[in-house]
């Protein structure tokens, strides 16, 4: 299977943002900052604490919400080329191809570790920290069903 690949500045983003709330540190992250402000929201209504905690909680939310949901993606897309460049990929039997203009690369199924799907992405994962997206844009119905296929039978799910 090969087809082009090209990436949409808003829908690269918001796989960002998925690959991030997806990550089980930033679960468990966002779990206890929302126990910790509903813990202090009860306090404060009973009158057991001043409000100071129940603003920290708050603001805390806000600063991880801000931090995972715009400022790293962003400043991830914008340090990456990958996002701003045409490619065509394929998926072989033995190997994932990349190329472009400028050059090709290969990996072995065995390089991956596991994958996911988002809405409008396959996110590729080599480790916990990288991966690689490829978009669904230029899919069909049946290709899209096809890769599933492929990437479970090579790699299995995260």
């Amino acid at each position: 299977m090969q087809f082009p690949i090209a990436y949409d500045k808003k829908k690269v983003i918001q796989g960002l943002r998925y690959h991030f709330i997806t990550r089980p540190e930033i679960k468990v992250l966002i779990i206890l900052v929302n126990v910790f402000a509903i813990v202090a929201g009860i306090l404060f209504y009973m009158k057991k604490i001043r409000p100071e905690p129940f603003l920290l909680g708050s603001v805390l939310w806000l600063i991880i919400m801000i931090a995972f949901w715009y400022l790293l993606p962003w400043l991830i897309y914008r340090r990456s080329e990958t996002f701003r460049d045409k490619f065509i990929i394929s998926f072989q039997d033995k190997y994932v191809g990349l190329e472009n203009e400028r050059g090709a690369m290969s990996w072995k199924w065995e390089t991956f570790s596991s994958f996911f799907e988002s809405p409008n992405f396959f996110h590729l994962y080599f480790n916990t920290r990288s991966f690689f997206i490829v978009p669904k844009e230029n899919m069909t119905e049946d290709m899209r069903h096809e890769l599933r296929g492929i990437l479970n039978q090579k790699i299995g799910k995260k």
